[in-house]
C-alpha cells in the first residue's frame, strides 16, 4: 500500500509539473508559431520576402536550439529574475521552459507549413486571396496535422525540460526525484516521480497523435 505522504508529494509535483508545461506550451505555442510562420514567409520568394531579415531570424533560432536546456536554465537567470522577480520556483521555471522551446517549435512550424504545395497556395492566389487568407486559410489550415505532431513533441520536451528545471528548485517531479529520490535515498519517491512522468508522457502522445490523424483525414 502506498502511504498518504507519498500521494501527497506526488500529487503535488505532478500538479507543478502540469502548470509549467500548460503555461509553457501556451506561450511557446504562440510564439514558436508566429516566429515559424515567419521564417516562410520572409524567405525569397515568399509573401514577405526579406532575406536579411530571416536570415537573422533563422540566426537567432538555431541559437536558441543549440544551447542545452541546463545551459540555457543558468544563463537567462537575469532575465528571469526581470520577468517573474524570482528565479526559484514553478513560476520562475516557465521563462526558461518557453524560451527554450519557441526555436524548436517554430523550426517544427517552419517544416509543416513548407510542405504545403506551391499548386495550392497558387490557386488561392489566382482566385484573388489576400496575404492574410493565404497565410490563414491555406498555409496554416493545410499545415494543421503538423503543426499538431510538432506541438506533441514539443510538449513531451518541456516535460523532460521541466524535470530538470528541478535541479535549481523549478519544483514539479523533476524536483521531488532530486529532493527526495537522489538526496535522501528514498527509492519509492523516485520511482513514483518515473512512473508518474512515463504516464504523462505517453497520455500526451497519445493524444496528440490521435488529433493529429484525424486533422490530417478531414
Amino acid at each position: 500500500m502506498i502511504a498518504p505522504d507519498l500521494v501527497d508529494l506526488l500529487r503535488q509535483g505532478l500538479t507543478e509539473t502540469a502548470y509549467m508545461v500548460g503555461v509553457a506550451t501556451l506561450l511557446s505555442g504562440i510564439g514558436g508559431l508566429l516566429v515559424g510562420v515567419l521564417l516562410v514567409l520572409t524567405d525569397r520568394g515568399n509573401l514577405l520576402a526579406a532575406p536579411a531579415v530571416n536570415a537573422l531570424l533563422g540566426l537567432v533560432v538555431n541559437v536558441g536550439r543549440s544551447l542545452p536546456f541546463i545551459i540555457l536554465l543558468v544563463a537567462i537567470i537575469p532575465f528571469t529574475r526581470a520577468v517573474t522577480g524570482t528565479t526559484i520556483g514553478t513560476t520562475a521555471a516557465i521563462v526558461p521552459l518557453t524560451v527554450s522551446a519557441i526555436p524548436f517549435y517554430a523550426r517544427i512550424v517552419e517544416t509543416s507549413i513548407r510542405e504545403v504545395g506551391h499548386d495550392v497556395v497558387n490557386a488561392a492566389r489566382a482566385m484573388g486571396a489576400s496575404r492574410w487568407q493565404i497565410i490563414v486559410k491555406v498555409l496554416l489550415r493545410e499545415a494543421r496535422p503538423g503543426l499538431v505532431a510538432g506541438l506533441t513533441i514539443t510538449v513531451v520536451a518541456l516535460v523532460g525540460y521541466s524535470a530538470m528545471a528541478g535541479v535549481v528548485g523549478g519544483g514539479g517531479l523533476g524536483d521531488l526525484a532530486l529532493r527526495y529520490g537522489y538526496q535522501r535515498f528514498e527509492d519509492d519517491v523516485m520511482i513514483g516521480t518515473v512512473v508518474l512522468l512515463i504516464v504523462l508522457v505517453q497520455a500526451v502522445q497519445m493524444l496528440g497523435d490521435r488529433l493529429a490523424r484525424h486533422l490530417s483525414h478531414r
